[in-house]
């Protein structure tokens, strides 16, 4: 349920609509846009009268929300949220590049790369150091090592950083070294990892599963949401379908759909959405065009050796020309990179 307060509603006003609600044992969120204040009831608001709210002093009106989630809809918050990490704002009119290897694999791979896709233009350098792989005898990651050489080469270059997070048990470890908490398509509906990164307030980019609904994945974002973390990132990065050609299909459909049904920002990662080197900039060019605010873009400097994903990441010299390729669609739709 959704309280909108006049433009005119006083502070005391607002106070005692919020404590109203409280009182009801109903947590609250406070919204306060640029036209005007929306509190937000969460819990069971079968309970509450909503005559009595309507006519309560400075409110203009009273919708209950029909979605099942209810902090991540737009009928909850009205203007698209802005997540700021560190220089950047991630749901501006800048369209935020992360870029990197799927996986750190030594200091001079991670410090090489990331100075290569900073030069480019990326603003956030990407890198796992915990890898879920589908082969328990494939590369796992350095763990630790792997955070530590990651950071480093942030400090370096001036640029967050994000990585993977697997397990709850890792938080800790993972929040001395990392600007950005990505939950993998996996454990998008692990809802113990969810629910323990909602005590924290670090912002968290939430891939969409691979056989996900738009409305699952907003559904997990609510998990986090509920604890007190609204610094979520929506992130399409394909899903399974019955087409072979490519490894995932990249619903390009979802990012223009999320941001109708939600204000969290939403960034496309077409290296997983395609699994294939020469699909990642027409997919990329298509996120940015349909208002993706961000992407995820997979970067190697030799991938034929790469020990993870190598098949789709770009060379040094392809994601430079695609930086420039994104400068002129941005610019097109009234954004920047």
């Amino acid at each position: 349920m959704v309280i909108v307060m006049k433009n005119e509603a006083t502070e005391d006003q607002k106070k005692a609509v919020s404590d109203m609600l409280t009182n009801m044992g109903l947590k609250v969120h406070r919204s306060d846009g640029e036209a005007r204040t929306i509190i937000g009831a969460i819990g069971d608001t079968a309970k509450v009268d909503e005559l009595s709210l309507k006519f309560m002093d400075g409110v203009l009106n009273v919708v209950r929300i029909m979605e099942p989630y209810k902090l991540a809809s737009r009928n909850f918050h009205e203007d698209s949220t802005r997540i700021s990490i560190g220089n950047n704002i991630i749901g501006g009119d800048k369209v935020v590049i992360m870029a990197g290897p799927c996986a750190v694999e030594n200091e001079n791979q991670i410090f090489k790369i990331a100075k290569i896709v900073k030069e480019a233009g990326a603003s956030i350098v990407r890198g796992g150091a915990f890898k879920p792989r589908s082969s328990p005898y494939s590369f796992q990651g350095l763990g630790e090592e792997g955070l530590k050489l990651l950071h480093a080469a942030g400090r370096e270059f001036d640029m967050p950083v994000v990585s993977e997070i697997l397990e709850a048990t890792h938080i800790d470890l993972m929040n001395k070294y990392v600007d950005i908490f990505q939950v993998g398509a996996r454990n998008m509906q692990n809802f113990w990892l969810l629910r323990e990164l909602s005590k924290t307030r670090k912002p968290v980019l939430l891939k969409r599963g691979m056989a996900a609904t738009i409305q699952e994945l907003l559904m997990a974002a609510e998990y986090i949401m509920s604890g007190g973390n609204y610094n979520v990132i929506l992130c399409e990065r394909g899903i399974r379908t019955f087409e072979n050609y490519t490894r995932n299909t990249m619903d390009i459909s979802a990012i223009p759909v999320v941001k109708k049904l939600s204000h969290l920002p939403i960034v496309g990662d077409p290296s997983h959405g395609t699994g294939i080197r020469e699909h990642v900039a027409p997919m990329a060019r298509a996120a940015v065009a349909a208002g993706a605010d961000g992407l995820m873009i997979e970067v190697h400097n030799d991938p034929n050796k790469a020990l993870s994903d190598g098949p789709q990441s770009l060379l040094p010299d392809q994601f430079k020309t695609l930086m420039e390729e994104l400068k002129t669609i941005a610019w097109a739709i009234g954004r920047s990179v």
